[in-house]
């Protein structure tokens, strides 16, 4: 500590304790001013460094005959008694920025840490006195007060001075034996709070008992492997217990924060699972479900993704509460009868952080730090999800899934949870169809069959689908066996794939006139002026849950605005350049521009479009539209109802039939609760991303074949040289898609098998089971040849 510091200090406290003797004194912070509050020493000296911290006012002091300050007896004997002070006396109760600075530059002018070391020990290890504090007020008083005057939840801020605490922890985190006493008391501190949060409600008497995990989590350290092993585990295990109204009031806080604090904090609570699964190991008796480290960290990172989307760019209006859905009956239902109704029940339980934030992922338009980083791939390559589905749909008040924290999931992962909730449904209708069948004497149809002529596949699939739609939508619920007349093909997943692809190619005909086409997007919209009936759209909805149902990937190409439509949202502004960029390029001209609107642009809120057959009809976007002008005043309320006109208003009727199909088949899936709209896509078209150096590494051989032998090491070094539509028509041929499933080839799980010696004939394939068969020819110039032929012109099943 610098002398003149020292000197100015050894003033403040002098004037604390004794005063400058001027009894007409009016300085607050003297005691010889009528209205001071006296102090004891060890208060004085604490709040002698904070006044001189602030610069406060400091008195004239009376001087003797020679002109020389005069110096009460034993005043340095006192102030240099501060430092064995702050060892020895148990009077510190909470600590300030001030009061850390001020043992900080003492101990490290004796070059002793000692004091600091007891003092970080016994206010970091004890409740009450981190509660107290680091106060935003510490400065207008000299004692933090007790309770808190709010009551819980009626305040979202907290009464930590934040900026200080990261002051605070940038001082200490120089000092190594400071770090090791902030270590120390952590793991002390933690299983007290633990019980306390358990036991003693002790957050709903004093909602500042938050400021206990708000100053722990500002430690940048929290990721260093001495705190991963025990400290960061408990304090996580801590945390997770607090009471749905604290943790809003966490993730609100930290909302505010900026990225780089959000992002250390996620990849604190990443870094503790990480390290927790790779460290230990996991079977079907120790699943990483029951690891409460694990599951601990994973319902913290929760606070961390809710804080980045709502410190992001959040649209929580423009909601669709249609959801298409038939009205819950009050009757019983046979799975109840049967004490089935957990495993059946319609959708996931409410998530209360979700409900109380009154933010859902698919609120977020722009979240701080992309979703993507808060997957953890260590995680996923240990959880087993059949034994996660089961936890999900019938233990979740017992057991944890982590499908109750779907972020820290891949795609391909979720895409297992969900394909396991598909087959208990399709295996419950199998068993209903049999009870039934049963009991009114029939013959059972465990499958929803759809036999139909290649012709006439639209004017069939349609027919039979809304029989059943009206009859018994439940059937769709049943696994899918198509049938097309006068071939052998028996659908094993093949059928059903050609089936789909046939469908959406009659559809999406141009000449139809469902959807219209953009050329510069290649993607389709729904054609406002369609003359064909709703029951056509609802084959479309019913056509996309089907191959999510029965894990088909289809060749759609739909904008992303139509799977946030799907899962609840109504376009906005935000979705024109994905759907309709033109538009929305001349709509923000019109937001930028900086001229006269009303006389430049000459614009009206009655607008032109083009019907079906080119010819311009026009719209009124309000009442007496043609007679309101637009202006630089209300050229934002134009644009927002000419948005919502094109993307929802001028296509309703449509996209409600359309929607109305889709649920049919998904209304009682956890789809809508695992999944974001870009991942839905990615579940529906599959991925247009082809790694055929990770499929090589993962396809299996059979009949003689292996990944040594020379045909095969001719078939790859030929698949590679294809070009990129040629690539795609070896797996259209293969696997009956052009496209990868979700998680890439990787997950493909393709068998080449050998199918006979040299031969003239072409390979040939099985795409219900992803199998190639593949003669051994005589060189690779032949196999080339072989293959590209087979691949162009192969259509149809039974034409071998």
């Amino acid at each position: 500590m610098k002398r003149s510091a020292k000197n100015l200090i050894e003033r403040y406290f002098w004037q604390l304790t004794d005063g400058c003797g001027n009894d007409d004194c009016d300085n607050e912070f003297c005691a010889s001013c009528r209205h001071f509050q006296p102090l004891d020493r060890n208060a004085a000296a604490v709040r002698a460094l904070e006044l001189c911290k602030i610069n406060a006012k400091l008195c004239d002091l009376k001087t003797s005959q020679t002109g020389s300050d005069i110096q009460p007896p034993g005043l340095k004997e006192d102030f240099s008694g501060i430092c064995s002070l702050f060892r020895i006396s148990p009077d510190v109760h909470y600590l300030t920025e001030n009061t850390v600075c001020m043992i900080v530059s003492v101990c490290e002018e004796e070059g002793d840490y000692s004091a600091l070391i007891r003092v970080i020990g016994r206010i970091f290890s004890n409740a009450n006195a981190l509660i107290k504090s680091f106060r935003k007020d510490e400065i207008n008083s000299s004692e933090p007060r007790d309770g808190a005057s709010e009551q819980p939840g009626a305040s979202l801020d907290v009464t930590v001075d934040i900026d200080s605490v990261r002051r605070v922890y940038e001082r200490l985190q120089t000092i190594e034996q400071a770090e090791s006493a902030l270590l120390n008391a952590l793991v002390y501190l933690t299983p007290n709070v633990e019980l306390d949060l358990e036991y003693l409600e002790v957050y709903e008497a004093n909602p500042d008992y938050l400021n206990i995990f708000v100053i722990l989590m500002e430690n940048g350290n929290l990721h260093s492997p001495e705190y991963l092993e025990l400290a960061l585990p408990q304090l996580c295990k801590t945390m997770s217990k607090l009471p749905v109204a604290a943790l809003t009031r966490l993730c609100k806080l930290w909302s505010g924060y900026d990225l780089p604090h959000i992002r250390r904090m996620m990849e604190t609570f990443q870094q503790l699972i990480t390290y927790t699964v790779v460290s230990r190991e996991y079977s079907g008796e120790h699943l990483v479900n029951e690891d409460d480290t694990v599951v601990a960290a994973c319902k913290c990172l929760k606070l961390v993704f809710y804080a980045n989307i709502l410190g992001g760019d959040v649209d929580t209006e423009h909601n669709d509460d249609d959801d298409g859905g038939a009205a819950d009956s009050d009757e019983l239902s046979l799975h109840e009868l049967l004490g089935e109704e957990r495993l059946y029940k319609k959708g996931p339980q409410i998530d209360l952080l979700e409900k109380e934030l009154g933010v859902r992922p698919i609120d977020s338009r722009k979240p701080l730090i992309p979703f993507e980083d808060f997957v953890n791939e260590s995680l996923n390559d240990v959880v087993e999800m059949d034994k996660d589905f089961t936890f999900f749909k019938v233990d979740a008040e017992t057991k944890f899934s982590f499908q109750t924290c779907p972020f820290v999931l891949n795609v391909f992962t979720k895409n297992q949870g969900l394909y396991y909730d598909n087959r208990i449904r399709m295996y419950s209708e199998r068993r209903l169809t049999a009870l039934y069948s049963a009991a009114q004497g029939q013959q059972p149809s465990p499958y929803l069959k759809l036999k139909v002529r290649r012709d006439h596949i639209i004017d069939d699939a349609l027919v039979r689908l809304e029989m059943i739609s009206m009859e018994n939508p439940s059937d769709l619920k049943k696994q899918l066996f198509v049938e097309f007349e006068g071939e052998q093909g028996v659908d094993e997943g093949g059928v059903s794939k050609e089936f789909f692809q046939l469908v959406l190619e009659e559809i999406f005909n141009p000449d139809i006139g469902m959807f219209t086409y953009d050329d510069d997007t290649k993607l389709f919209w729904f054609n406002s002026s369609s003359l064909e009936n709703e029951a056509q759209y609802t084959l479309v909805g019913i056509v996309l849950g089907l191959a999510i149902y029965n894990n088909c990937i289809l060749d759609v190409h739909f904008p992303m605005v139509v799977y946030r439509k799907l899962m609840g949202k109504r376009g906005t502004f935000c979705d024109l350049p994905d759907s309709h960029p033109g538009l929305y390029q001349s709509l923000k001209e019109l937001l930028d521009y900086n001229g006269d609107v009303e006389a430049d642009m000459a614009l009206t809120f009655q607008i032109s479009h083009a019907d079906l057959f080119g010819s311009p009809v026009l719209h009124d976007l309000k009442e007496k539209a043609e007679d309101i002008p637009v202006s630089k005043e209300n050229r934002q309320e134009f644009v927002d109802l000419y948005t919502d006109y094109i993307l929802n208003t001028s296509v309703e009727r449509q996209f409600r039939a359309f929607k109305k199909g889709f649920l049919m088949v998904t209304s009682e899936s956890p789809m809508k609760y695992l999944f974001r709209p870009e991942e839905v896509e990615l579940l529906i078209c599959g991925s247009r991303k082809l790694d055929f150096e990770a499929l090589e590494k993962t396809v299996e051989y059979d009949g003689g074949y292996s990944k040594d032998t020379q045909i095969i090491k001719d078939f790859w070094g030929t698949l590679h040289s294809f070009g990129e539509e040629q690539k795609r028509l070896f797996l259209q041929f293969t696997t009956g898609t052009d496209r990868a499933p979700v998680g890439g080839l990787g997950k493909l799980k393709m068998i080449i098998v050998k199918n006979g010696s040299d031969t003239e004939r072409l390979p040939t394939s099985h795409t219900c089971f992803n199998a190639l068969l593949l003669p051994e020819y005589s060189s690779k110039e032949k196999l080339q040849e072989r293959l590209l032929k087979a691949i162009t012109y192969a259509k149809g099943f039974g034409m071998l």
